[in-house]
């Protein structure tokens, strides 16, 4: 009877990509390694890919090899290696020894194909311009927050919109609300909304309006935003509230795919969208 292929699970890439890192940091090729080690050479390549999972022996090896000795990165990435087949959530049965920011949700912005969302309260943060990042991220902080922090987390997220300049598809399907609410208020809301209407000129770039009169659609369960990973790579999903940060893998992500490819349908074209955005933008001068 044969095998069932593994599945490509994010704890499984994410652990290749970290001792891919660190092998590239100390400046050894694969080849060296396998020899130190007595291992496949193809083998390691597919542990780094997640082409195969790697027995958590293999890590510690590996670490040591690397001089890699950080008591608390180790246990982080060895409590890793013993789960690289779960695809269920991260924070809650990881506790203190990994968190759920230990998959970075950068990190899949950087290398999706695709990335499409479904907003219902804010504009995606690759969309967001600087003032109306901030006033989203003073809202979500402490009012004692230093302003040195405030500013440093918005440059971050701007510097995360460099994807937009490179052949990543990017698309949303915004609920109207989103585009009423003023955030920052009337002036800094108008420069935001004729930065989305600019945004949406890009080939790359799929800007739609779902309605305030669609009663009844796909979305009602709220934001979420879904990963396109190049192949092999199952899609990812990302949710995000009070309860937690929550990325859902194959063979789950597919109820997100559905369910964008619907919230698309519902709502208005990219040109109705356009002229939506216009008329509010009129509106706020």
């Amino acid at each position: 009877m044969p095998h069932k292929p593994f599945i490509r699970t994010l704890r499984a890439q994410w652990l290749g990509q970290q001792l891919r890192a660190l092998r590239e940091e100390r400046g050894m090729t694969l080849k060296l390694v396998s020899e130190h080690l007595q291992r496949d050479m193809s083998a390691l390549g597919r542990y780094e890919r997640a082409d195969w999972p790697i027995r958590k022996g293999d890590v510690t090896a590996l670490l040591d090899l690397y001089g890699f000795h950080n008591a608390a990165e180790r246990a982080r990435l060895l409590a890793l290696a013993e789960e690289v087949w779960r695809t269920d959530r991260w924070d809650d049965d990881y506790g203190d020894v990994v968190d759920s920011s230990f998959i970075e949700y950068p990190w899949l912005e950087g290398r999706a194909e695709k990335i499409t969302s479904y907003n219902t309260i804010l504009l995606p943060g690759l969309m967001q311009t600087r003032d109306y990042a901030e006033a989203v991220i003073r809202n979500a902080e402490k009012p004692d927050v230093p302003a040195a922090k405030i500013a440093r987390w918005v440059q971050l997220r701007l510097e995360r919109q460099k994807v937009l300049d490179r052949s990543t598809r990017v698309a949303a399907v915004l609920d109207e609300s989103v585009l009423r609410r003023l955030v920052g208020g009337r002036r800094t809301m108008s420069a935001q909304l004729q930065h989305l209407h600019e945004l949406a000129l890009r080939r790359n770039v799929e800007v739609r309006v779902l309605p305030s009169s669609t009663a009844l659609h796909a979305g009602l369960d709220g934001s979420f935003t879904l990963f396109t990973l190049p192949r092999p790579y199952p899609a990812v999903a990302y949710l995000e509230n009070l309860a937690g940060r929550l990325y859902v893998e194959a063979p789950k992500s597919m109820r997100f795919v559905h369910a964008y490819d619907r919230l698309r349908e519902a709502a208005l074209g990219t040109s109705e969208s356009a002229q939506l955005i216009a008329s509010i933008v009129e509106e706020l001068s």
